[in-house]
C-alpha cells in the first residue's frame, strides 16, 4: 500500500496467508504517543493521553480500510462475541476474541507480551482475532474463536490463523506453581517448558502452546518469531517495563478487516 497521511510510517508485519484481507500486526512505529508511549500505542487502558491513542487507532483503522475499528475489553477469558454491527462509539464488548462477516469491519486485539492471532476462511468471508495470554491459552481462547467462526459460516478445515508477535521462551520465566497448573491438564506440553537460570523456575514456550491450541481445534498455524519482551526498538512489552521500573506500558495492535463493499 502507498504511503497516505492516514498510513505514513506504520510498519504493520503481514503474512501472505491472511493476504486476502488487510491485516497487520502493528508494530510501536507509526503512531503520534510520545515518552514510554512511543508510538503506536493503542491501548485506551494505558495511561497515555486519550486523543493520542484515538488518533493512533484512527490511523490504524485508515491502514486496513476500514470503516470502523473494534477492539474488545480483554479480561483474560475464554469468551468470543461475534460482531453484528458497530461505529465508533460502541462499547468495547467484555471478550478476548471477535469474529465477523460484515464488510468494512476491523476486527482487533491488544498485546504487550501476549500472543494475538488473527485468523480468516477468505472464502466464507469470516475472519477473527483472538487475544491469547496464558490463562486464555489455557482456558482454549482460540478454540471459542473457531467455533464462533464456523458457527458464523466458516469452514474450519479452510480457517486460516497466524500467530502474532509475543513473549518468546527466551524470555518468558515462570514459577513451579505455573507449570503444575499446566501439567494438571496440558501434560503432553510438558516440552514447552525449559529450565530456567533462576532455581525451580521454567521458561515457557507461549506461541506454541498457542499453535498448538489452534491445532487441536482442526485449524493449522504459523507463528511469527517475534520477541516482543527483546525488541524494545520495535515492539511494547509489559514484563519489559516491569523489570525497567516503568509506571506503565504501550500496547500493539493486530487487526484484520472485511473490505466494504464498495472496495
Amino acid at each position: 500500500m502507498t504511503d497516505t497521511p492516514a498510513s505514513k510510517g506504520l510498519s504493520p508485519l503481514m503474512h501472505d496467508s491472511l493476504s486476502p484481507f488487510p491485516h497487520g500486526f502493528f508494530t510501536r512505529h507509526g503512531g503520534v504517543s510520545t515518552g514510554l508511549y512511543e508510538s503506536l500505542n493503542t491501548g485506551r487502558g494505558s495511561h497515555d493521553d486519550p486523543s493520542a491513542v484515538s488518533e493512533n487507532r484512527r490511523r490504524v483503522c485508515a491502514h486496513l480500510r476500514a470503516r470502523v475499528l473494534v477492539t474488545p475489553h480483554q479480561i483474560h477469558s475464554a469468551l468470543a462475541v461475534y460482531i453484528d454491527a458497530a461505529d465508533n462509539d460502541t462499547p468495547a464488548p467484555e471478550a478476548d476474541a471477535l469474529v465477523t462477516d460484515q464488510p468494512g469491519i476491523a476486527l482487533g486485539v491488544l498485546a504487550a507480551d501476549c500472543a494475538p492471532v488473527l485468523l480468516a476462511d477468505p472464502q466464507a468471508g469470516v475472519i477473527g482475532a483472538a487475544h491469547a495470554g496464558w490463562r486464555g491459552a489455557f482456558d482454549n481462547i482460540v478454540k471459542s474463536c473457531i467455533d464462533l467462526m464456523v458457527e458464523t459460516g466458516a469452514i474450519r478445515e479452510r480457517i486460516r490463523a497466524v500467530v502474532g508477535p509475543a513473549i518468546s521462551a527466551r524470555s518468558y520465566e515462570v514459577g513451579a506453581d505455573f507449570v503444575a497448573h499446566f501439567a494438571d491438564r496440558y501434560l503432553s506440553d510438558a516440552d514447552l517448558f525449559a529450565p530456567a537460570r533462576t532455581k525451580g523456575h521454567a521458561y515457557f514456550n507461549l506461541p506454541v502452546f498457542v499453535q498448538r491450541q489452534l491445532a487441536r481445534s482442526g485449524v493449522s498455524a504459523d507463528v511469527m518469531d517475534m520477541c516482543t519482551y527483546e525488541e524494545a526498538d520495535t515492539l511494547f512489552s509489559y514484563r519489559r517495563t516491569t523489570h525497567q521500573g516503568a509506571h506503565d506500558y504501550g500496547r500493539q495492535i493486530s487487526a484484520i478487516a472485511l473490505p466494504a463493499a464498495d472496495d
